[in-house]
Formats: C-alpha cells, sequence, structure tokens
C-alpha cells in the first residue's frame, strides 16, 4: 500500500482512539452508501458498537439525537463533490462528530469539509490495495481492531495483499459466465436481484447503479429473506433472478429463497460466493474476503449486459446533465 494511505488511514485510527467513540456512521449516497454499508454491516455484526448507515440528505434532515461529539462520521463520494454529501460533512462537523471522507480526489470539496481524508486511486493502473476497496477493508480492518481487538482483523489487513491477485483470478473465473448472461438476458426489461447479509449491499448497488442508472433495465434489490413476504408473488416461468449466494451467516435464507425460485421460474442465474477462488485467505476471514470479491465479479454481469444490448454503461439521461 502507498504510504500516503497507510499514513491517513493510521491517522484516522489514532483520531478514533484519542476520542471516547459511541457510534458510527456510515453516510453516502448511491453506490457510495452501499460500499460504505458494509462496514455497518460487520461493525454490528462483530461488535456491540451502535452503527448506522444514512442517505446523505436524510441525514441531515433526520438528525439523529445520537449524533454528537462521542460519534464517528464515515462519508464517502466517489468524486468528492456529491453536494448532499459535503453538506452531511459540514453536518456531521457541526454537531462535534469526527468526520472521515473517503474518495479518489483529496482536493473535493468533501475532503476539504471532513476533519480526515481517506483516499483511493481509480483506474490509473494502481494495485487493487490502494483502490477502493483495498483502501476502505484496511480501513475496516483497522476500525474492528480498534473497536474489539479481536486478532484475526490483523491477519485481514496482511491478507489484503491478495487482493488484486484474488480479483484477477475470480474475474477470469465468472467472465466467460458473465458475458453468456449478457447474451441470455439482453432482451429482457426486468431482472430481479437476490441477495442477504453483506451482499445485500451488493445487490442494491447492482440494482441501482449498474442496471437502472447504467443499462436503464428495470430491477429492484430484494432481500432473500423478505422475497417470502410479498415480492415472491412475481415470480413466473419467464421473470429473471440474478440470486447471489453468500458467504456468511446469512447463507440459509438466500438459499431458502434459491430452492423456491428455482422450481418457478426458468431464468435463474446464480453467483454463488462460496465458489470464489480464496487463495491464501484464512477460513474465518472468508465471508469479509467474499464481500470485498463480490462487486469485481457482480461488475461483470453489468458488462456482459452492455456488451450484448449495445448500451453503453456511461450514457446517462438525466444524471450530471438536468438539474436535480
Amino acid at each position: 500500500m502507498k504510504q500516503e494511505h497507510v499514513e491517513q488511514i493510521q491517522n484516522v485510527i489514532e483520531a478514533v482512539n484519542g476520542k471516547d467513540i459511541k457510534n458510527i456512521f456510515f453516510v453516502a449516497c448511491g453506490g457510495s452508501m452501499a460500499a460504505l454499508s458494509l462496514g455497518d454491516y460487520f461493525v454490528t455484526k462483530d461488535s456491540d458498537m451502535p452503527s448506522f448507515v444514512y442517505t446523505s440528505n436524510e441525514f441531515i434532515h433526520r438528525a439523529p439525537k445520537a449524533l454528537g461529539e462521542n460519534s464517528l462520521v464515515i462519508l464517502r463520494s466517489h468524486s468528492g463533490t456529491t453536494p448532499e454529501t459535503v453538506g452531511a460533512a459540514t453536518y456531521a462537523r457541526e454537531q462535534g462528530a469526527l468526520t472521515v471522507a473517503i474518495s479518489m480526489d483529496v482536493e473535493s470539496p468533501l475532503c476539504q469539509e471532513a476533519e480526515y481524508t481517506v483516499h483511493y486511486n481509480y483506474k490509473d493502473g494502481s494495485d487493487a490495495i490502494d483502490g477502493e476497496i483495498g483502501v476502505y477493508y484496511t480501513l475496516l480492518f483497522k476500525l474492528l481492531h480498534q473497536i474489539t481487538g479481536e486478532e484475526k482483523f490483523v491477519r485481514g489487513v496482511e491478507q489484503l495483499s491478495k487482493l488484486g491477485t484474488l480479483i484477477e483470478s475470480n474475474q477470469a473465473k465468472y467472465k466467460d459466465v458473465a458475458d453468456t448472461f449478457g447474451k441470455k438476458y439482453k432482451r429482457d426489461k426486468v431482472i430481479y436481484t437476490m441477495a442477504s447479509g453483506a451482499y445485500i449491499h451488493h445487490a442494491y448497488s447492482f440494482t441501482s447503479c449498474l442496471l437502472m442508472e447504467m443499462l436503464w433495465i428495470h430491477s429492484n434489490a430484494i432481500h432473500s429473506g423478505e422475497y417470502f413476504h410479498g415480492p415472491f408473488e412475481v415470480t413466473d416461468f419467464d421473470v429473471p433472478f440474478l440470486v447471489v449466494v453468500g458467504e456468511g451467516p446469512s447463507t440459509p435464507l438466500d438459499q431458502r429463497a434459491l430452492d423456491f425460485v428455482t422450481k418457478y421460474s426458468e431464468k435463474v442465474e446464480v453467483v454463488n460466493v462460496k465458489e470464489f477462488d480464496y487463495s491464501g485467505v484464512d477460513e474465518d476471514l472468508k465471508e469479509y474476503f467474499g464481500s470485498a470479491l463480490a462487486g469485481p465479479v457482480l461488475r461483470l454481469y453489468a458488462d456482459g449486459l452492455a456488451e450484448h444490448t449495445g448500451h453503453p454503461l456511461s450514457v446517462r439521461r438525466y444524471m450530471w446533465k438536468m438539474e436535480y
């Protein structure tokens, strides 16, 4: 990892250590919120530290009572220019919280507004450990170690050195499968995604950012546990589902939903995270690495749709073009 990233993350950990942190807020919008939500998932699963996820504008308008000088607020915006998230940083500082901005641009308004910055490299040829996943998981593992004292998070940081190799091997494993997915579903107007646990955040990101925003395909991210409480009524032989079977404690929820949906739909595709390549990762760390690797694999499925529909992922009708 680059020295600047090592120092930025260490500065955050020292700042956390210097305060009596009572709760953590993860605040962002869209795909950035989905990415940060993995932190909320693991903080609440592995510790008794209260943790919350907010979309930026609601964070300001709801004004959570728990927010104060004993709060850590982690904010993220890819460009660092998302107005709602910049505003959330301002609001959090006004309440006395410790603020940390994650972005690819350290000169951005968000990074200028927050007390601490964690930068990541993006598509510049840097190693994966310096990219958005590597930097965030390093921060997350160190934060979890700070909170829980568990030794496995120290090993997690060490084993993140394999992240780039693991992303490459898993993308190679799923490249053809994802391309076939794109070819098979290129004319479908609706594709549902289903997942649970840490992976529901990937399903949300895949649905909102890739299918709806970039490919203009109707979709909904369905929690596997909620599938039987309403959404399963849309299941039919010709309704497509992309099901993420996760690596973690909620896997039985995914398997139950998969067992049902495959009985009644002929268009079910599965990304089984347990079948990922975890070479060099300890058994007790696989659920963390599974969630780190799922994003790059799911991206291939969007690439497959883009290739076979002829709809580039970069095209927008409204975003960055119209007032909103």
